[in-house]
């Protein structure tokens, strides 16, 4: 199975049960190894007592980017630590984008870095996330190392 294979079979995996990124109407835009991106409109639900997007839901999409970018090598991995700084605010009826990458990935420990974006561009909120493996795979599948052997 190809890298990116594995990567699209994961995410259809754990999208079939991701009940919270589904009912806010989240959108897996892109998947590959290490890297997600996914989008949300924003709704007039979404909005807090000054009229914006409430950081949890911005929070909830960079979370769910995060979760399908470290989840994407057919292992189950758990968020370890999250972080988020919020740079702009998002209005309603927008679509926000965010994309995860994978910056460091060392035995059962990753890190990865979203950026949320505003339909225009603009930088809504940059999130770090920790990740950590645990036991299990999100599809049968032997797992085998990858790498090329040395030729003697």
């Amino acid at each position: 199975m190809t890298p990116q294979a594995r990567a699209e079979k994961s995410a259809a995996a754990m999208w079939a049960t991701d009940k919270a990124s589904q009912d806010l109407g989240m959108r897996i835009d892109r998947i590959a190894p290490g890297i997600a991106h996914l989008s949300m409109a924003v709704t007039d639900n979404m909005l807090n007592g000054h009229g914006i997007c409430h950081g949890g839901y911005i929070f909830t999409l960079a979370d769910s980017a995060f979760a399908f970018a470290c989840n994407s090598y057919n292992q189950l991995v758990v968020a370890q630590q999250n972080q988020i700084t919020y740079l702009a605010p998002a209005k309603s009826g927008e679509r926000l984008t965010a994309k995860a990458i994978e910056q460091s990935k060392t035995g059962r420990s990753g890190v990865y870095d979203v950026t949320v974006t505003g339909e225009d561009g603009r930088v809504i909120a940059l999130f770090r996330g920790l990740s950590r493996s645990i036991k299990g795979q999100h599809f049968e599948e032997e797992m085998t190392n990858e790498r090329p052997h040395p030729r003697p």
